[in-house]
């Protein structure tokens, strides 16, 4: 037996093939997103002995394997997750920034242009021109209004869209993903391209949600979204999809599915694009579309509410200017019945106090025999209610009233008192005589207790005992017994003690009034009325103008125009706040990325290095057959 130097070189040179073969590779695929470098790994052949001695008799390629770093990749996937998160965030922070620092300027420039028209019809109260101007400068508020909600509304719609196209494409990864593990449990070996592409679709899924992977036995990975949904297990691939929000159905759910099993999931809890996606509908655009409302609610009932303490150009009690904040069309969308309700109660939210709104949603919740308890869905205070009547009163500027139907025990509903308002308010006024620049005088008694105002809301100058300067009239109301008595300028009884049922108390001189008692004990007031009336009296335009600097909401701290100031503020710092976020994640995405290609990129020189050797070993090998050939030629020379 002699050593075989031909099938060593052959060896050598098969070896040196592929290992160039598996460098061309990998430099091919230098920049193929998502390729992970390739090695051939080299051992010897076994040896043989001849005589007392081991020969070597050549090498093999044992196995061409891929370049992979679990911890590494895992640490890209959380990268990736957090780096798209923070780039959706960023990204819608931005259009909402956007949208209320330019499209928005036109809510506050018009609030100042309306008082603005105020002013003017203070300045000459009988000219009709100015009135209607000012009609014209609150149809803007109106409109201005209208079109930022319209704008909300289709940053709503743009939103669920994009959840959708993001529900789509997952599914279309885990079908594909499926459908690689079954390929891969067939295979008795690795395929590394099949591995990498796995291992790609893995990660562009770590941009939309949260990604949890497990390695099975048979080679195969299970994929689970946000650490709880099961996506993919070996074959078989779930659905993502979506469905009717509860209890408002603009807003949808996520749901996975398998078979005829379908689950809601909470998608602002999977983290990436859907995470934020829901955040940001949830937490950002619902919050300002309700403190939008809160605005419009507020322009309405301070101007109405003027509108109601003072005289129009024919000397009537003013009408409204706005669409009534209980009406109809500025209540659309306040109440919410989750679809798991048992009862079949039918609720309507009535604003009592504008000023005591704030932005917030709430979730009432009824527990039999006769707990009805409101959580702020921001703060998470609870308060309970009490049912009078059929009134559930104790909410923050608001009442429900059960309109039909009965709770059942476990019932929710969600109550957003400000929503459709921004949408609906307009102005309901048409004829500029009706503005009520005058007002009347109507004076407190200094010896009042100061628990009681009183309202006008309704007169007729045509009765003979009216009330005019020189005839006023003095109603002594007595809480206690729910009884008045009226008193003319000289303080002798003209009109005997009558009983009234409150709040409204008619006179019966012609003017009536609503009564505001906010003791807890009964107590004894007295008002005075002069209800004479000047064309040319402007002391109720004055009141109203010196509405734009008054603290008329959120309990008296904060103006009209400081409402949407506020909001425009919030989603400002929100955005400079997703801006940094997105700079510290896109430095820590970069830092794995930068891991994972020093350890399964491709690097360049080194293959080029790698080719230059492996070519070396090709020709020295080549030589070794070369020289065994020549051998063998001279071997069968000298026997000739």
């Amino acid at each position: 037996m002699a050593i075989d130097l031909l099938n060593i070189a052959r060896s050598g040179v098969m070896a040196a093939q592929s290992q160039m073969g598996v460098t061309s590779n990998n430099i091919a695929n230098a920049n193929t997103v998502g390729y992970h470098r390739q090695v051939a790994e080299q051992s010897s052949l076994g040896s043989q002995q001849i005589g007392s001695s081991f020969y070597g008799t050549g090498t093999y390629v044992s196995d061409v394997k891929r370049v992979y770093n679990e911890y590494a990749a895992r640490e890209l996937r959380i990268g990736q997750t957090s780096m798209s998160g923070a780039e959706t965030r960023y990204s819608k922070m931005n259009e909402m920034d956007q949208l209320f620092s330019q499209i928005g300027a036109m809510v506050p420039a018009s609030l100042n242009d309306f008082f603005t028209s105020i002013n003017n019809v203070g300045d000459l109260p009988t000219d009709l021109g100015m009135r209607n101007n000012m009609l014209s400068s609150a149809g803007q508020v109106a409109n201005s209004l209208n079109q930022m909600q319209s704008h909300l509304d289709s940053q709503m719609k743009q939103t669920n869209a994009q959840i959708g196209a993001v529900a789509d494409r997952i599914n279309e990864i885990s079908t594909e993903l499926a459908n690689i593990n079954l390929e891969i449990m067939k295979s008795p070996g690795a395929d590394s391209q099949l591995l990498d592409r796995q291992d790609a679709l893995i990660l562009e899924l770590s941009e939309y949600s949260e990604v949890n992977v497990i390695p099975l036995d048979n080679g195969a990975k299970s994929v689970m979204l946000g650490g709880s949904v099961m996506l993919v297990s070996g074959e078989v691939a779930m659905q993502v999809g979506t469905t009717t929000g509860d209890p408002f159905s603009n807003e949808p759910r996520l749901t996975t599915s398998t078979g005829n099993s379908t689950l809601v999931i909470d998608g602002s809890k999977l983290g990436g694009q859907l995470g934020e996606l829901f955040n940001f509908r949830d937490q950002t655009l619902i919050p300002a579309s309700q403190e939008l409302g809160q605005l419009a609610l507020g322009v309405a009932d301070a101007f109405n509410q003027m509108q109601q303490n003072g005289f129009d150009l024919d000397g009537n009690i003013g009408s409204n200017i706005f669409t009534d904040i209980n009406d109809p069309s500025m209540a659309a969308g306040r109440v919410g019945a989750y679809s798991t309700n048992t009862g079949d109660a039918n609720l309507k939210v009535n604003i009592d106090d504008v000023g005591q709104l704030t932005g917030s949603a709430y979730e009432l919740s009824f527990t039999a025999p006769n707990t009805y308890e409101l959580k702020d869905t921001q703060t998470g205070k609870v308060e309970p209610l009490t049912l009078n009547g059929n009134q559930l009163e104790g909410g923050n500027g608001f009442s429900i009233e059960i309109d039909a139907g009965s709770f059942a025990d476990g019932d929710r509903f969600e109550i957003r008192p400000n929503a459709g308002a921004a949408a609906g308010l307009n102005v309901a006024m048409t004829d500029p005589r009706g503005i009520a620049a005058a007002a009347p005088k109507i004076s407190a008694d200094s010896g009042n207790s100061g628990n009681t105002s009183v309202k006008l809301t309704d007169i007729d100058r045509t009765h003979t005992s009216f009330p005019e300067t020189g005839s006023e009239l003095t109603v002594k109301i007595d809480t206690a017994k729910n009884t008045f008595q009226v008193l003319d300028a000289n303080g002798a009884i003209v009109g005997a003690e009558k009983s009234f049922t409150p709040p409204q108390i008619d006179t019966g001189f012609g003017f009536s009034f609503e009564i505001n008692d906010s003791s807890s004990a009964g107590v004894t007031d007295s008002y005075s009325f002069d209800l004479s009336f000047a064309e040319g009296d402007n002391s109720n335009a004055v009141a109203m103008a010196q509405l734009a600097d008054a603290n008329i909401m959120n309990n008296g701290s904060s103006t009209l125009s400081g409402v949407f100031e506020g909001t425009k503020l919030d989603i400002g710092s929100k955005t400079q706040a997703a801006a940094v976020s997105l700079a510290s994640n896109d430095a820590m995405y970069q830092q794995a990325y930068n891991r994972v290609q020093s350890e399964s990129g491709v690097n360049l020189d080194e293959e080029a290095a790698n080719l230059m050797r492996f070519q070396q070993s090709y020709q020295a090998s080549a030589r070794i057959m070369t020289t065994a050939q020549q051998m063998f030629d001279s071997l069968l020379s000298s026997v000739r």
